[in-house]
């Protein structure tokens, strides 16, 4: 073999090696693309048009514009919200699937169902709390009470005969309801609905007389004169409805019920896509034109750290376990 023949394997030789080192060296394939490279869903466990929805539309569309990629919500309504939690948690932890969790989704639940189809905790990876929303105790105009005091002394004289609805059994509506007739020493009958929107809409035609329903799918028919407020679930008043009093003010010391709103991830999601994800919500979250959009359905805005949002969902979790087990409420 010549010199010169022998000169050009070896430097053939050597740009292959220094080849295979780069594909060694930098990312192939999806690991490539900087994230995002495609459209992400938010997984809403109840139908569209209630609080939970609203709440990831308003989001969802800010990240749109922030991330520069389509983010779209998919319903997935039933069982108390445990139908779409189970779909997001068997979602590929790539960060394209997230979910909008709730106070009953990770906080009550595990309480009420005897089998969970997941874990609240060890399934998910916590992003941010999006807002925390009171409840409101609206009833049909038709009703014949117009204040909690009425309601109790009407549930009293007909016990069983007062229906409420809720977005789902072991919804936070569903146990603000229960939580109420706890303290209030009523008989009421639960009617559960997938979902807010549809049992609103029965209220709406008095198929049912009252709800707990949360502010940001009620307000716009308490404005409109289609329903009337009876008092919010919080222990302050909304400035929303600054005329509303509190239930505890209205009859029932010590009542109080929040409903809160985050957004998760499967478990095992990349820490680099969980922080991107973290810095992004929180941004759009600050946002004064979103902002306004959650304070104009009665919620405000919380934006936080990855731990403290776990943190904040184990003190919620022991409070509502409790809650759970003195009201008695049950769903299995």
């Amino acid at each position: 073999m010549t010199h010169s023949r022998v000169i050009s394997r070896r430097l053939a030789l050597a740009g292959a090696c220094a080849a295979l080192a780069a594909m060694a060296l930098a990312p192939t394939g999806a690991a490539a693309q900087a994230f995002p490279s495609k459209p992400i869903t938010i997984i809403v466990p109840f139908s569209a048009g209630g609080t939970t929805d609203i709440l990831a539309r308003v989001v969802g569309q800010a990240l749109t514009t922030e991330l520069g990629q389509s983010v779209i919500v998919d319903n997935r309504a039933g069982a108390g919200g445990n139908i779409g939690g189970q779909a997001a948690a068997r979602a590929p932890a790539d960060g394209y699937t997230l979910f909008m969790g709730t106070v009953g989704t990770h906080a009550i639940n595990a309480a009420l169902y005897k089998k969970m189809p997941f874990d609240p905790i060890k399934d998910f990876a916590p992003l941010t709390r999006v807002a925390n929303v009171p409840n409101l105790l609206v009833a049909n105009p038709a009703q014949p009470y117009k204040t909690v005091q009425e309601l109790i002394a009407y549930a009293k004289a007909n016990p069983g005969k007062v229906n409420f609805g809720s977005s789902g059994s072991g919804s936070s509506i569903h146990l603000s309801g229960e939580l109420f007739k706890s303290m209030a020493k009523v008989d009421m009958q639960h009617v559960p609905y997938k979902g807010s929107a549809p049992a609103v809409t029965d209220l709406l035609g008095n198929q049912i007389g009252i709800m707990f329903d949360n502010m940001p799918s009620a307000i716009q028919h308490v404005r409109s004169g289609k329903l009337r407020p009876l008092a919010v679930t919080t222990a302050k008043r909304s400035p929303e409805l600054p005329d509303v009093p509190t239930i505890a003010e209205a009859g029932v010391p010590g009542y109080e019920a929040t409903s809160w709103f985050g957004l998760f991830a499967p478990a095992g999601t990349p820490a680099p896509v969980v922080a991107q994800l973290n810095k992004a919500i929180v941004k759009v979250l600050n946002l004064p034109d979103v902002k306004k959009k959650i304070a104009e359905q009665g919620g405000e805005v919380v934006a936080e750290t990855p731990e403290q949002f776990a943190a904040f969902i184990q003190k919620e979790s022991v409070k509502w376990g409790k809650v759970v087990k003195e009201s008695g409420a049950s769903v299995d």
